[in-house]
């Protein structure tokens, strides 16, 4: 016999205007202006200016619009503004919420001129090998499985089950392959290779196979690619039985080929640039924090639209039928404002959340602010900001994300500045930051042709009182995008 219970459970979840807040914090500057147009063409009751009187705002503010929406003024009064227009929009009936910001995905570049996309220009070059309809469409098959790099990973067997299924094309991997290479006389050289060997074979065919050097590189990556990814470069030697200098040569003409010939820098078409968020200047020794002028957009409530609310609230109510119309008018006009409001007010709050937020980076790094030095940078992780400004954790990383400093000593990341700590002999924590710009400094000074593998760095480190052990040498390595010692080995 089943049973009937009753459980009670405290649940919390956030406000429309906490998340409108949320989404709004972690965007960068760059991407703010867009979502603020985006606000403005979307809400009418938005408006670019200064804020209303006092007047205006603190009758908007009592939200005394009255309660009873069963009963209409007369519609004339509504006629200097055009609200039918909006009524029709999907949004009527509630508030949408837009950007989620850049993510993790931090794109620190400067300025680029993007003319068209890496898959346009393949298509355009499609077009001029005059292909029978059947061969474009597989044609255009392929240039829609590569992928952001360059390559085609797809296997061509799933490519010919893909073309059956949704053009009822039928074909099979002989002439899709013959196509493909087609397609692989585009430009960029190496274009919709399968593996890093045809990608740099590819790129080797278009020189001139008569030169001795490169008819040797086309050997190494044909016979001996595994040895050449292995840096096993006295063997490969031995084997094609040729001198130090034509092996160099052979060497050198390889690792100048590119192994992602997908990123040409015309991949997007958009532009993307690293913009300051912040702005910090050191007057004689005091540190001045501000914000971009972005940040802090000139927004208010539509006058009109306020009024027009109070005018209705004002007006003798008799409840006509023929007036019924004028209630859609009414809730639309009032979900307006409270969402104008909210934005103005999640608005400054970035503001605010922002600038406490940088304020407290600066305060705790401050002999960097100084003058730059990237040695006194300070280890700092996200809960120490967090209890300095004593907001959550999640509101320091939403702040830290996307963002930018501009200092006296060039344009840094907020996430720059924070780092892990490491002891010291001295009994104090050095910014792993610090560790890893020593490490770096090693590996460059190190022999070329025998370089220092993890214990021997550990063991430098430690002489220099750097408490840390082979496997987080291991770890600052890889994070600065060095190889193991054996494949930084030089002839």
């Amino acid at each position: 016999m089943q049973k009937l219970s009753l459980n009670q459970s405290l649940q919390q979840r956030l406000s429309p205007q906490q998340i409108q807040f949320i989404k709004l914090l972690q965007i960068p500057t760059a991407e703010l202006e867009q979502r603020i147009e985006e606000e403005l063409e979307i809400n009418p009751a938005l408006e670019e200016g200064m804020d209303m009187d006092d007047r205006v705002k603190d009758e908007y503010e009592e939200d005394d619009y009255g309660d009873d929406y069963d009963e209409y003024g007369e519609y004339e009064r509504y006629e200097g503004l055009d609200v039918k227009q909006y009524l029709d929009q999907d949004d009527y009936a509630g508030y949408k919420m837009y950007g989620d910001g850049w993510g993790d995905d931090d794109r620190d570049v400067m300025p680029v001129v993007a003319t068209s996309t890496l898959a346009e220009s393949l298509v355009q070059q499609l077009g001029y090998l005059r292909l029978d309809s059947r061969q474009e469409a597989i044609g255009m098959q392929l240039i829609g499985s590569i992928e952001e790099d360059g390559y085609i990973r797809r296997p061509l067997r799933s490519i010919c089950n893909d073309l059956a299924f949704t053009q009822n094309i039928y074909t099979t991997e002989e002439e899709l392959t013959s196509i493909l290479r087609k397609v692989q006389t585009f430009e960029p050289a190496g274009i919709g290779a399968r593996d890093l060997r045809e990608c740099l074979l590819l790129q080797l065919d278009r020189k001139d196979l008569n030169d001795v050097e490169v008819e040797i590189a086309v050997k190494i990556i044909t016979d001996y690619f595994d040895e050449f990814t292995k840096k096993h470069f006295e063997k490969i030697q031995r084997r094609l039985d040729i001198d130090d200098t034509v092996m160099k040569e052979a060497i050198r003409i390889i690792t100048r080929l590119n192994p992602k010939p997908g990123n040409t820098g015309n991949g997007d078409s958009t532009a993307a640039y690293l913009m300051a968020d912040f702005i910090v200047t050191n007057n004689n020794g005091k540190l001045d924090v501000i914000l971009n002028s972005k940040n802090a957009p000139e927004l208010r409530v539509s006058r009109s639209f306020a009024e027009m609310l109070d005018t209705y609230d004002k007006t003798d109510k008799n409840g006509s039928a023929q007036h019924k119309s004028i209630k859609e008018t009414v809730t639309f006009v009032k979900q307006k404002l409270d969402a104008a409001k909210w934005f103005i007010d999640a608005i400054k709050q970035r503001q605010q959340t922002l600038l406490k937020t940088m304020k407290a980076i600066v305060e705790y790094q401050r002999d960097f602010f100084l003058d730059g030095d990237e040695s006194k940078l300070r280890p700092m992780i996200l809960k120490d900001i967090a209890n300095r400004i004593e907001m959550d954790i999640s509101t320091v990383s939403r702040v830290a994300n996307s963002k930018a400093v501009q200092t006296d000593f060039g344009i840094y990341p907020l996430k720059y500045f924070f780092s892990e700590g490491i002891a010291t002999d001295s009994g104090e924590d050095a910014s792993s930051r610090e560790v890893k710009n020593i490490l770096k400094e090693l590996i460059e000074n190190e022999p070329k042709n025998s370089p220092l593998s993890d214990d021997k760095l550990e063991k430098m480190l430690n002489k220099r009182g750097y408490n840390i052990a082979r496997r987080t040498v291991a770890k600052y390595r890889e994070q600065l995008n060095i190889p193991v010692a054996r494949l930084r080995k030089q002839l």
